[in-house]
């Protein structure tokens, strides 16, 4: 572990289990505490050396790699602290077996803590299972985003599970899909959406995704699930994983998520809070892909929060539905 919050510049020397690890993934877990924004800028800026040279945030360190690590001071509020302490050690668990676990991870909590959090999922697991030898997320779930979250318990199925997330093709294909509730009247049965996504900086550091030539290529799969006057229900299954996809995808259309505080409709959301939905309606909801391991198929389903269930038939009491099947 590095410890921050000291003025001299430290080093790491990567160890066996953590070889392979994308640069960025690694520095967020041994920076505990540091913001992701501040890790990928002394990446960018070159602060970080890699056996002596430059390295960029998708190269992967290899046992026994020396890294330079910049100064980094932390300022943890004690709110914040108090947040992490709050997190319940026994998250739901979906399925596990000897090689990964699945969760379904509450909206509100991040996965990963570093960023701007000082506690997330992985953390919870860690001291919910002290004797675990290796627990790693094979991807992410934005923090606002509750449902299924695969977490390596091996190396060796970690790295499988990233090849199929980056990678996918004939038969290595995770088949995700998400239950959203969109602000309009979506009116196609099925539509495919393909729409470069890139991604950029505010001034405060923090990361945005928005629709522009020259991005890279994103495409999202949607489905009518059930219809409102002003409110439509979607299913939304990921052919690529880019980061935000979903919420940039349906809020360049114009069909915002409800309750999204990056990219909705900020007005209906304050009022849709006093309705009860105080959380963004994005849920990862199933997940269909070849065991890391074995190669056998595996079917995995979390079912809607209650509180998204809830504010799904205060929604129906008050609106007509005119099209699709009530979920």
């Amino acid at each position: 572990m590095v410890e921050v919050g000291k003025d001299y510049v430290a080093r790491a020397i990567v160890g066996a289990e953590d070889a392979g690890q994308r640069l960025d993934n690694y520095l967020l877990r041994v920076c505990k505490g540091v913001p992701k924004s501040h890790v990928y800028r002394i990446i960018r800026r070159g602060e970080v050396r890699v056996n002596g040279r430059r390295a960029d945030a998708s190269d992967r360190v290899e046992s026994g790699d020396t890294l330079r690590i910049p100064p980094l001071r932390v300022a943890r509020r004690p709110e914040e602290i108090a947040a992490g302490a709050q997190i319940k050690a026994d998250l739901p668990i979906v399925y596990e077996d000897e090689s990964m676990l699945v969760i379904d991870k509450p909206a509100g909590i991040a996965v990963h803590g570093g960023s701007g959090v000082d506690f997330g999922v992985i953390e919870a697991l860690r001291r919910q299972r002290p004797q675990a030898r290796f627990l790693e997320l094979a991807h992410r779930l934005d923090r606002e985003t509750s449902g299924l979250l695969l977490v390596g318990k091996k190396r060796s199925a970690l790295r499988v599970l990233h090849d199929m997330f980056r990678e996918g093709g004939p038969g290595r294909e995770i088949d995700k899909r998400y239950l959203l509730l969109v602000r309009g009247r979506w009116m196609e049965p099925a539509r495919k959406v393909e729409l470069p996504l890139c991604k950029y900086l505010l001034e405060s550091g923090e990361r945005r995704v928005r629709v522009a030539s020259g991005g890279k290529p994103s495409q999202t799969l949607f489905r009518l699930v059930t219809r409102w006057e002003s409110f439509s229900l979607l299913e939304a299954r990921l052919r690529t994983g880019r980061t935000h996809q979903i919420r940039v995808h349906c809020a360049h259309l114009g069909f915002p998520i409800a309750g999204d505080e990056k990219y909705g409709d900020f007005a209906l959301n304050r009022l849709l809070q006093k309705e009860g939905l105080k959380r963004m309606f994005l849920h990862a909801w199933k997940m269909r892909f070849p065991h890391p391991a074995s190669g056998e198929g595996v079917a995995l389903q979390a079912p809607l929060p209650d509180a998204l269930r809830d504010f799904l038939k205060k929604l129906s009491d008050r609106e007509a539905l005119d099209h699709g099947q009530a979920f």
